[in-house]
C-alpha cells in the first residue's frame, strides 16, 4: 500500500494530469490509501493511473457499491486497483445521490468490471452509462427493487421450528 506520503503525491499528479477537479479528498487510515474523487471523472481518473501514472496501477481488483443511508450523497462506488509490479494496492472511491445514481462505466478500460457493474446495478440500482449489457446478473428481470439498498423492506418466507411447525404448512404435503 502507498503510505500517506505515496497517497498526497498519487493525488498530486491525478489533478495535475486530470483535472484540478477530479480529486475530492484523500484518507489514509486501517493502512489502506483512499482517493475520493468526482463522479464524472472515474474513467479519465482510472485510465490516468492505469497508462499514464508514474506507477502505475494496471488491474482491477474488486468493484462494489456501499448504501450510506442517511448521509448524502447516498451510495458509493468503490474501486480496489492493484500495482502487479510493486504489490500495491489503491482505493478509489466515488459517491453519487439516489436521484442521480449514474456513473460512467471502466469496462472498456478495465474488462473485469463487466460483472461487477452488473452486480452493483442489481443490488443497488445504480446504472453505469456505457456499459455494454447493463442488466440484471442475479435476480430475476422483472424483479422490482434493489435488495441491497438500507431502506428495502426486511421480510421472507416464514422458518420453520419445532415450537411453530403444526401452524406452518409443510412442502412435502
Amino acid at each position: 500500500m502507498p503510505d500517506a506520503t505515496g497517497l498526497e503525491l498519487i493525488a498530486q499528479s491525478v489533478r495535475e494530469n486530470v483535472g484540478e477537479t477530479a480529486v475530492l479528498a484523500t484518507d489514509y487510515s486501517h493502512e489502506q490509501a483512499t482517493l475520493q474523487v468526482a463522479p464524472d471523472s472515474i474513467r479519465d481518473v482510472v485510465k490516468f493511473l492505469r497508462d499514464d501514472a508514474e506507477e502505475p496501477f494496471d488491474r482491477l481488483m474488486g468493484l462494489w457499491a456501499c448504501d450510506y443511508l442517511p448521509d448524502e450523497p447516498r451510495f458509493g462506488v468503490h474501486y480496489e486497483l492493484l500495482s502487479m509490479e510493486r504489490a500495491e494496492r489503491l482505493r478509489v472511491k466515488l459517491r453519487v445521490g439516489p436521484d442521480h445514481a449514474r456513473v460512467p462505466t471502466i469496462v472498456d478500460l478495465q474488462p473485469g468490471a463487466n460483472f461487477q457493474e452488473r452486480e452493483a446495478y442489481d443490488m443497488f440500482g445504480i446504472e453505469f452509462e456505457g456499459h455494454p449489457d447493463l442488466r440484471r446478473i442475479l435476480l430475476p428481470e422483472d424483479y422490482q427493487g434493489y435488495p441491497q439498498r438500507r431502506d428495502f423492506p426486511i421480510g421472507g418466507e416464514p422458518v420453520l421450528f419445532t415450537f411453530n411447525e403444526h401452524k406452518m404448512p409443510r412442502w412435502y404435503e
